[in-house]
């Protein structure tokens, strides 16, 4: 049987979201015809909405208000410029934020060093970094990408663009968390964690 055309293409606008395969999709698709008016309706004004009201800081590239060049971040004079935070993506700013223990700003690189998918240094924003911290402003940056190969070797890359600034480059620390177990800890995490161990 086949499926009219406007299902068929919502079907295959949403497959083409991370984590969500053929079934999912179809079962996304099957609901929102189901769903009232007013859920469809909704949902197709945020999805427009989401790209025509924002856009990203021209000085971090995290995420802000259409119209506006800097995020309320690099706006704010209350913020320590001279210590910025290195994240993958602006999920990982509101992560940071929701401490509330980080007070400088950031730079969104916008994903990863992956060779196997393609993305080199110039499909990130890590040119618009060096050039900040070529300004001579910035003293720490702290390379908060993911423990992951990826969010590794980019923060390897990133220590080596930075070097020649003589800016002081820090890691976030990598451990066991609170309240984990070591007998359920993998190797990796147990090692880094004797490894970033601290005075007491």
């Amino acid at each position: 049987m086949n499926l009219p055309d406007s299902i068929q293409s919502l079907i295959n606008a949403l497959e083409r979201m991370p984590g969500i395969g053929p079934k999912s999709a179809s079962r996304l698709a099957f609901y929102l015809l189901r769903a009232p008016d007013d859920l469809s309706l909704s949902l197709a004004l945020a999805l427009t909405e989401l790209k025509t009201k924002t856009a990203f800081c021209q000085e971090c590239f995290n995420i802000t208000d259409a119209g506006r060049d800097r995020c309320d971040v690099c706006e704010s004079r209350k913020r320590d410029g001279a210590v910025v935070c290195i994240v993958e993506e602006s999920l990982d700013v509101l992560a940071l934020e929701r401490t509330g223990a980080f007070n400088g700003k950031y730079h969104v690189l916008q994903g990863v060093l992956n060779p196997i998918e393609g993305i080199g240094p110039d499909d990130l924003k890590i040119k618009q970094l060096v050039a900040r911290v070529a300004k001579g402003e910035i003293k720490e940056v702290i390379l908060a990408t993911n423990p992951s190969m990826e969010g590794d070797a980019t923060a390897l890359y990133l220590q080596g663009q930075l070097k020649p600034y003589g800016v002081h480059v820090t890691r976030l620390a990598r451990g066991l968390p609170m309240g984990g177990d070591l007998e359920y800890a993998d190797q990796n995490t147990l090692q880094r964690a004797l490894s970033g161990r601290q005075d007491m």
